[in-house]
């Protein structure tokens, strides 16, 4: 018998070892490293090559800069604009693409659903975790047919290669690829060396034959994707999938794209009917409520290319503890406390005996600095527990001087508040020489410190 061949891989970089150190040397991260048993040898890669090759890959041989022909990017076009937008601008052929969630998120039901919608590709769904006849029910309740759609459940990455050469497909969606597992490695399904081999048997087969793949995978309880993080470096796009189960919209977000912009999001509302693709977020950011309530802010906040407003919510309490509480939801902790700090120095409110406590409406996690202003302002609203005029959104980033500083892409901002019908917006003066107030009915009004702002409103 051969002697069993087994290799330390890291659980964090995916970093292969011959014998067990504590520390990584790759990413310096300690206890990472975990035994997993090769077998190499004997065995042939699972993809070979593209139908019409004698038994291999082609042979490429360097290449002068100027010698290479640039083409034009022709991408797939979905139905689904959304995807398009996180995509920059539909499927690129030959990329690959790893879509990451909760369990139980839609993440199998949003991929049906696409691979139903392309009637004219020829899509194959491969799923190690259902059966065929739970992908059919599924596929039923979505109300959706699509002729060139083919199911294949396995999870032997040999068997499903030997499948794709017979079908030879335009489209491939991996559900999920934790479950898929090769013979070139003996561990088990779902383990470090078993993720990447698989993974790299796919890149390989996307870059050759130029067509698209989309693995679908499973997340930690930290939220990261399961498997090393070698991972999401093979891979041309990373998407998370993600909102509340209690919920029911879900916002798809690029973390990673070498074919567009990395800040692009998708809103949808989950149905009975599957994914329903939410066109005017901007109109559900926003509380519809006949009466107005002291510690709510509208920001003109902006998500890659689009524009959004936002509901900001602020609750400001007296303290009842020795120390008081600074809460938050969608936003970050120390930009609150830095705002806190601001109102404090420079605008005199005693904020060190208050519970504060903020909120983004619609489960959004917002990273834009032009919320700043309107996070202030709610605070200063729930504050004097005086409601903010009705119709007035806010856009400026708050400086530690307690400056309204500009912030870019000011007319799209604008013109969105204006689409859904406020009267007011209000910026920063240093904005001014960005936009043509006269060209918008909306009424621009331009402050250049809090508290011009504050004898504004209030």
């Amino acid at each position: 018998m051969s002697k069993v061949k087994t290799a330390f891989f890291c659980s964090n970089c995916g970093y292969e070892s011959v014998k067990w150190v504590g520390k990584c040397p790759a990413c310096n991260e300690w206890n990472t490293l975990i035994e997993e048993v090769l077998d190499k040898g004997t065995k042939e890669q699972a993809w070979t090559g593209t139908t019409g090759t004698k038994g291999g890959r082609k042979a490429n041989k360097a290449i002068a800069l100027e010698d290479v022909t640039a083409l034009e990017e022709v991408r797939m076009i979905t139905k689904d604009a959304e995807l398009n937008r996180v995509l920059g601008g539909g499927i690129v052929p030959g990329s690959i693409v790893l879509v990451g969630g909760e369990p139980g998120i839609g993440k199998s039901t949003l991929f049906l659903q696409h691979g139903l919608m392309m009637t004219e590709t020829k899509v194959l769904y491969i799923s190690g975790e259902e059966s065929e006849q739970q992908i059919k029910m599924r596929a039923d309740r979505l109300k959706a047919a699509n002729k060139n759609f083919y199911l294949l459940t396995e999870t032997s990455v040999q068997a499903i290669f030997e499948e794709i050469k017979k079908l030879q497909p335009q489209l491939v969606i991996v559900d999920s690829i934790q479950t898929i597992q090769s013979n070139l490695i003996d561990s088990s399904a779902g383990s470090i060396s078993q993720i990447r081999e698989c993974a790299a048997e796919f890149q390989r087969f996307a870059k050759e034959t130029n067509t698209p793949v989309f693995l679908i995978g499973h997340i930690t309880k930290d939220g990261n994707i399961a498997g090393p993080k070698i991972l999401e470096h093979m891979v041309d796009t990373v998407l998370q999938f993600e909102g509340d189960r209690h919920y029911a919209y879900r916002i798809l977000r690029t973390l990673k794209n070498r074919f567009g912009s990395t800040s692009e999001l998708g809103i949808y509302e989950m149905t009975g009917d599957g994914m329903r693709v939410v066109s005017n977020p901007s109109e559900i950011l926003i509380t519809q409520r006949e009466e107005q309530l002291s510690g709510s802010a509208i920001a003109a906040s902006l998500e890659g290319m689009r524009p959004l407003l936002i509901e900001v919510q602020a609750l400001v309490t007296q303290s009842v503890y020795g120390t008081p509480q600074r809460t938050v939801s969608g936003f970050d902790l120390r930009r609150l406390q830095l705002l806190l700090a601001v109102l404090e120095k420079r605008g005199g409110f005693l904020f060190g005996t208050k519970d504060v406590f903020v909120n983004i409406a619609g489960g959004l996690k917002v990273e834009d600095p032009s919320i700043d202003l309107a996070v202030i302002c709610a605070l200063l609203s729930s504050y004097e527990d005086v409601p903010l005029p009705a119709h007035v959104c806010f856009a400026g980033e708050v400086g530690l001087n307690g400056e309204i500083r500009a912030v870019n892409r000011i007319e799209q901002r604008i013109a969105e508040a204006e689409k859904l019908g406020f009267e007011k917006i209000i910026v920063s003066k240093y904005n001014k020489k960005s936009f043509d107030p006269k060209a918008f009915k909306i009424q621009v009004v331009a402050a250049g410190q809090v508290h011009e702002v504050y004898k504004l409103l209030f």
